[in-house]
Formats: structure tokens, C-alpha cells, sequence
């Protein structure tokens, strides 16, 4: 399931959000909410200081991102 999935943080995955072209749009608690206009694409990160984010989780983020784990790997 893993299929070599790297070990981040929440704000690490902020940081390639932002690189694959979505912006904050809004946070309730702690949930980010970035979104992409050109696609209409939405991702919700889990934001917790000092925590990993499970790899069930990062899956679903990377899936939610259209990205693939290898150009997930290269953008952190």
C-alpha cells in the first residue's frame, strides 16, 4: 500500500501544494483547505505540528493533489 511513500510532515506537504499550483482558500482548525482554479481540483491537509501524516492519509492527499508518488517524491 505504501508504495514507497516518503515521511512528512503536514506543512511539508503545504509547501508542494503550493508548488503544484494551488492556493489557500481557508483553515477550520486544523484543516487546510487549498485549492487549484484552473482544474477546480481541492486538497484538505492535516495540519499537526510535530506529527507525520499516516500513509492511508499521504495517499489520499497525493491522489487528491493529481500527482503520482514519484512527482510527490520530487517536489518535497
Amino acid at each position: 500500500m505504501s508504495r514507497n511513500l516518503p515521511v512528512v510532515t503536514g506543512r511539508e506537504v503545504e509547501k508542494v501544494a503550493i508548488r503544484a499550483g494551488f492556493l489557500f482558500d481557508r483553515q477550520r482548525g486544523s484543516h487546510a483547505v487549498y485549492f487549484r482554479e484552473r482544474d477546480g481540483r481541492r486538497v484538505v491537509i492535516p495540519i499537526h505540528p510535530g506529527r507525520t501524516l499516516k500513509p492511508k492519509t499521504l495517499a489520499a492527499i497525493i491522489d487528491d493533489l493529481g500527482l503520482t508518488v514519484e512527482e510527490f517524491r520530487d517536489m518535497v
